[in-house]
Order: C-alpha cells, then structure tokens, then sequence
C-alpha cells in the first residue's frame, strides 16, 4: 500500500501541535499559507497562541541541521510511540514543506484569493502532480470541508484525539444486575460490616465488567444499591450506598431524588475519592448536589481548607468584553450557577441578620479562580468545583487536575451535549477524556444523572424544545 500524503489545515495545528507525529508512516504536506498563518496566530496568551508556539518548536526542531536540499526532499518524521514496537521495521513518513510554486487554477466557483481557498488549490496540484499516491487534506473546519468535497477533493475531519468512537459508548458511572444475579453469585458470597458500613464479597462471572466505584443497583423493588470497592481476582468488595434520600441523611438541607443523585452524593461525600466527574443536562442537580457535599466537609466536618470554583470563560452568545475589578470580581458573571445555587442552600432562620452572617461565613470559604492562571499553582487541602467542564480540551484538563496537592478533592461538572468551544465535539472534549481515562482508578468515581429535578417547566422544555 503507497503512503498517503496528508495537507494539514492550520487549524489542526492549532488544535493538536502533536498531530505532527501522529500520522504514522504516512506523509506531511504544509503549505506556505498554513505557516503563514500560524505567524500570524502565536502572539498572545490563549491556549491556540501557546499552541502555535508549540507547533513552531516542533518544526525547528524537525529542521535543526537541515540543508535546502533535504527540506526539499522531506524530513523524516520521529517513529510513533504510540501502539508501535520497538522492532517494527515500519518506513517513517515524512514532512514536506511548500518550497515551490504550485500551478493551480481555482474554478470560478471559488472566487477571490482567501487563505482557505489557497489550501484548496495547493490540494488541486498535489492530487495532479502525485497520481499514484492517495492525497488527503485534513481540516477541523466544516466548511472547509464542505468546499473541498464540492471541488471532489478526498477530505477528512482530525479524529486522532477523539476518545470514543460514539458518545453512546461513554461510561455511565453504573450497571443494572440482573434478577438472577445472587442465585448465580450466592455460593461464594461473605458480608460483614466495618465502622457501621456493609460490604458484600461477590465472585462469579459477571464482576469481570465491573470497574472500581461503579454504582450496581437491582430493579426489583428490593432497593439494592451499592459501590463497587474492589476489583480482582478473588472476587469483588461491594458496599451499601448510603441513602441520602431519607431527610435524616440530608447534605446542608438537601436530600436526593433520584438514584443517580443518591449516587451522585455517596461519591461526593467520600472522602477517599479524589476525582468525581458528574455528567447531566441542565436541571439534573450537578452544581447544587456538589456545593452542599462541600459545605459540608468544609464548613461542618472540616476536611477541607475551602471550595474554589472556577470554570473557562466561554460565552453563549456575544461577549460582554473585558471586565473591571479583582480576579474574583472579573469572574463574578459566569459564575450564575454558584450565586444561584448558594441562594437555596443558604436560608437560615432569623431574618436579614442570620442571613448576611451565613451568607459572609460562606463567601469567606469559597473562592472564584480563573483557568488562565492555574498554571503553576499547587491546590493543597481544597475542595475544587470545575464547572462547565466539557468546554476544556483534554490538555487544558491534565493542566488542571495535575495542580491537585494532598488532600485535594476535585469535582468536574458538565455536559457533553452543550459545548461552546469551537473544534470540540462530544467525542473530543476533555471531560469524556477524563471519564474514560479514569474509569479504572480506584480513587476515582462518575455517574451520569437522568431525570431534570429543576421544575416541571424545565422538564418539558428539554423534551419538547
């Protein structure tokens, strides 16, 4: 099989400086407009400007040492590491650059001499010039995407950072046992109790899907819920949820609904996660069930230090601009979430008076932080609320997650169905990334919430609209 040669689109770049390497034995084509374009985009402090600095680092190492010549015949690319073997004889591909002018002629549909239409006619003369090869041009633009097609131009979208091939495949956080499930698992089963807690040891063929801190639950009435706590070869440990419907259980007030809520809320309130990770629509109770879970530990049970809550600034419609004040007067706007969840969970009796001495107890345990300026921080002993997190990307994820010091606990909300940062898709965003990366860690734990708990009108409006 000949190597394809594949014409990156600058906003590939932008979005991964990686793909460079990730191409495999095949070959790299860059036009001159694409690097063009990357000169014009590295200046600033935006995660695509320190992209692009990225880009033109890996570049000038590729080209360290190298003559005319050998640009002119291709760089070798470094062998991926990535699910290749170290004796894998398998040819490198290499990285052309546009050292020469392409003859091309764009049809008149495409009119005027746009960097995107430039890209399209470099494609047009490397698919004539190079007949025996496969030519691709790899773009996260939709309507580049669309033109090229229309120009019968073989184009791809870039779905090497893509996490799953389908959403729907996402883990869920829980399983549902079958009836039969203790009649098959009954002969080798032990159960004791541990510091007023439950545990069951289970072994038998259906544990093997099982991971650490999934929910399994039964459906037949008995109201059986537990955790999964371990996972090996001699079987599983499984632990009674805590029932936080009942109101003797209640988190600063709050009771759950649902079954994904009390799950929601086991997790949360356990001390020995370290990463929870809560997917749902609008409505489902994400930010409030996390702010009374971590008033409590903060404020009751004193286990952590203070809440900081923070989330990326990605408006919906038109940006507001820029913002007076302090870091946490700036961040005040898109935090309507916090101000509007803190309204219910702070209600105490005794008029104006209680309610400025509670509402001051409160602000001066949580803190509003900005993303740009995590970077170099260290977070020791807090309780972190990252919401809006499917608008992260898996790197500016890792940047945040990775400045957890001990004691941390660490709550991403979000959901995956409404993402505002361009180039993100469902399968691509940096929450699913988590989700999936930290299904298998004992320390971690995620459930996916169902049922809208807001009010009835939010409820027909996310079915009807």
């Amino acid at each position: 099989m000949s190597k394809k040669l594949f014409i990156l689109d600058t906003n590939v770049l932008m979005h991964d400086p990686s793909c460079l390497f990730r191409f495999q034995e095949h070959d790299i084509f860059l036009p001159m407009v694409v690097l063009e374009e990357l000169d014009r985009g590295k200046k600033g402090m935006s995660e695509t400007a320190r992209n692009v600095r990225q880009v033109n680092r890996f570049l000038d190492e590729l080209m360290s040492g190298a003559d005319k010549e050998q640009i002119d015949q291709g760089l070798l690319l470094p062998m991926p590491t990535n699910g290749i073997r170290e004796n894998d004889k398998r040819e490198r591909g290499r990285i052309f650059f546009q050292t020469r002018n392409l003859p091309h002629v764009l049809p008149d549909s495409l009119p005027g001499n746009t960097p995107d239409n430039t890209i399209l006619g470099t494609a047009m003369a490397l698919r004539l010039e190079y007949k025996d090869r496969t030519v691709i041009l790899v773009s996260k633009d939709i309507n580049m995407r669309i033109k090229a097609a229309v120009l019968g131009l073989r184009v791809e979208d870039y779905y090497t950072d893509q996490v799953l091939d389908d959403v729907n495949l996402l883990y869920q956080g829980k399983s549902e046992l079958p009836a039969d499930f203790w009649d098959r698992h009954s002969k080798d089963i032990d159960s004791w109790k541990e510091s007023g807690r439950t545990f069951y040891r289970v072994s038998g063929p259906d544990i093997s899907i099982w991971y650490p801190n999934q929910c399994v639950y039964m459906e037949d009435g008995s109201g059986f819920e537990a955790i999964v706590r371990e996972v090996g070869e001699n079987g599983a440990v499984i632990e009674l949820l805590t029932d936080y419907r009942s109101q003797k259980h209640a988190i600063w007030g709050i009771t759950a609904r649902n079954r994904e809520q009390n799950i929601a809320l086991n997790m949360l309130m356990d001390p020995e996660l370290d990463f929870v990770t809560l997917l749902g629509t609008a409505g489902t109770g994400k930010t409030l069930l996390t702010l009374a879970a971590g008033l409590t530990q903060v404020l009751e049970k004193n286990l952590y230090r203070e809440i900081i809550m923070t989330r990326v600034t990605v408006p919906v419609g038109e940006d507001i601009g820029f913002l007076p004040g302090t870091e946490e007067e700036k961040m005040t706007p898109w935090m309507g979430a916090l101000m509007d969840n803190l309204e219910v969970l702070t209600k105490p009796e005794g008029g104006a008076w209680g309610r400025a001495a509670t509402d001051d107890l409160i602000k001066n345990r949580i803190r509003i932080r900005s993303l740009n300026f995590m970077r170099g921080r260290t977070f020791l002993n807090k309780y972190i609320i990252l919401d809006e997190a499917q608008n992260l990307t898996p790197k500016q994820m890792k940047t945040l997650i990775t400045r957890a010091g001990p004691g941390t606990k660490i709550v991403c909300l979000g959901n995956i169905g409404q993402i505002d940062t361009p180039y993100l898709t469902e399968t691509t965003s940096g929450l699913t990334y988590v989700v999936d990366r930290f299904k298998n860690w004992s320390h971690g734990g995620h459930i996916t919430l169902l049922r809208g708990e807001r009010s009835r009108l939010a409820d027909f409006a996310s079915e009807a609209l």
